[in-house]
């Protein structure tokens, strides 16, 4: 039990405690915050906690995805516009996400995301905390407590010459790494079943509990998806069990793809199972949970990807990145 505004975060690992425990202390301070992870660890869940946790609480919490923006919006939506900016402003104008954070938290997630071009025009609004609206000639003062998240190397990035060094180091004053969940194996028997009681009553099913064996297997599995993906699965689950008891064969197929290969025609497997604990490559492991997914699903995208916890596209941007390595 974590009170508020850490309690939506689940864990009973010593890992994950002092991740918590951290993130409540940074809470306290002013200072930017970049949280690292995995996709699906849950940084947007840990950025709203600190948001909750802060003297900001009581300001508005304004999430951006900074790899969702249009390259030919990021200034308009950033920063907002005046009337008569471009073809198609509204008529008054409109504010940008600097200006709706005021007096809460600006989350600008997946700040690895934005191009290289336009990270300049965030140096000025992060360091001296004032913004020009597009088409317009005032400065507006803003005032916001920043919290960014990746789940890229920004080293490597700076290196490569694809993040610029300077907007590195406005971001990057304090930082936390949030643990996958392949690293905190005690956790995941308790988000399983918080999620299964979940989905039941939202389903209007019985939880029937989860087999000895099945949380074997989810242990055991390495979770490329992290978070995310066990919640999809344990949907995929909840629906396969229709309120029994959750067992290995309710899972999802790449859960235990590693333990039993799957058969295709003329007698030939489908793929081999997943390597064995003397091999961690983790785009080897996430290439095979793909294969044995559509080859459970017959070639199935949207299933496949339901049951891997990841969107479709990023299924198909998967399957051409694992195409062009063979």
């Amino acid at each position: 039990e974590e009170p508020r505004p850490f309690g939506d975060i689940l864990y009973r690992s010593e890992k994950m405690a002092s991740v918590v425990a951290r993130a409540r202390h940074m809470a306290q301070s002013p200072a930017a915050i970049l949280l690292y992870g995995e996709t699906g660890t849950g940084k947007e869940l840990f950025a709203r906690a600190i948001h909750e946790a802060s003297a900001q609480a009581d300001g508005p919490f304004v999430a951006v995805n900074c790899g969702a923006l249009p390259r030919e919006l990021i200034q308009s939506e950033l920063f907002g516009y005046e009337k008569g900016a471009f073809t198609g402003a509204a008529e008054k104008g409109r504010p940008g996400k600097f200006e709706l954070a005021e007096k809460g938290t600006l989350f600008l997630d997946e700040i690895s995301e934005m191009p290289l071009e336009m990270q300049v025009n965030l140096l000025r609004p992060l360091e001296e905390r004032c913004v020009t609206r597009v088409g317009g000639k005032q400065n507006i003062k803003v005032d916001f407590r920043l919290i960014t998240a990746t789940n890229r190397d920004l080293d490597q990035l700076m290196t490569s010459g694809s993040f610029r060094q300077d907007l590195f180091y406005r971001i990057h004053v304090l930082a936390l790494e949030i643990p996958p969940l392949r690293e905190r194996k005690d956790d995941i028997g308790l988000i399983a079943e918080y999620h299964c009681r979940r989905l039941c009553c939202t389903y209007g099913q019985p939880f029937g509990g989860l087999s000895a064996e099945a949380l074997r297997i989810m242990e055991d599995y390495a979770w490329p998806g992290n978070v995310r993906q066990l919640v999809h699965s344990m949907d995929f689950a909840v629906n396969m069990a229709q309120g029994g008891c959750i067992l290995p064969e309710h899972l999802p197929a790449p859960l235990h793809a590693r333990h039993e290969p799957l058969a295709a025609g003329g007698g030939d497997c489908a793929m081999a199972a997943l390597p064995r604990m003397a091999e961690f490559n983790l785009g080897s492991i996430e290439a095979h949970a793909i294969k044995a997914a559509l080859a459970h699903y017959k070639g199935n995208m949207l299933q496949a990807a339901k049951a891997l916890g990841i969107g479709r596209n990023t299924l198909y941007a998967k399957l051409r990145k694992i195409d062009h390595c063979n």
